[in-house]
């Protein structure tokens, strides 16, 4: 029973990573590829010199991750998860990764910013994403237009959730090289 969940739990993840954009999808892999360190960005994603300073970028602010993994993983161990004296701890770097990632313009809505974020950092961060997506959506970094198209991106269900999943995500996308027809 099990295997059959965990099938069907990929492939519904699966489903939502192909409703994005192409260029949400690529960003989503190139930035798992810099946040988990599967493999060498700059040869893989870098296609000229503003790409690869964005790559560099990003590798420096994702070195938060490492901090956020490690303050979200000990509110496991018998917590209830940060309280208010932890609110500056996990809101400022994830903030401030948020923000960059938002700034890129490359990510278009929550869902895809959940997406990513739920595989960066794990099932813990999901209670921290909606606030973290709207201030950093809000922030004079973002363009002004792209602000209101980024806020009305996230349902009311999503911002307003009683309770979140604690089940960690399944499907990590990954960079597919497309051959050349013969």
């Amino acid at each position: 029973m099990a295997t059959t969940e965990t099938a069907q739990t990929i492939l519904s993840e699966m489903r939502e990573f192909a409703g994005f954009s192409p260029c949400e999808q690529r960003y989503i892999r190139r930035s798992l590829d810099v946040g988990l360190g599967r493999h060498d960005a700059f040869r893989r994603w870098s296609r000229g010199p503003h790409e690869a300073a964005s790559i560099r970028t990003q590798y420096v602010i994702y070195q938060d991750l490492k901090l956020l993994r490690g303050l979200l993983r000990t509110d496991l161990e018998g917590s209830e998860g940060p309280g208010l004296e932890d609110l500056e701890a996990v809101m400022g770097p994830l903030l401030r990764v948020t923000t960059f990632d938002l700034a890129q313009g490359r990510i278009a809505c929550f869902s895809a910013y959940r997406f990513l974020y739920e595989r960066l950092l794990g099932a813990e961060v999901r209670p921290w994403l909606p606030g973290a997506f709207c201030g950093a959506s809000a922030l004079p970094h973002i363009r002004p237009e792209r602000r209101k198209e980024l806020l009305q991106s996230i349902s009311e269900a999503a911002a307003t959730a009683p309770g979140w999943s604690q089940h960690a995500p399944r499907f990590f996308p990954e960079y597919v090289e497309l051959e050349e027809a013969a």
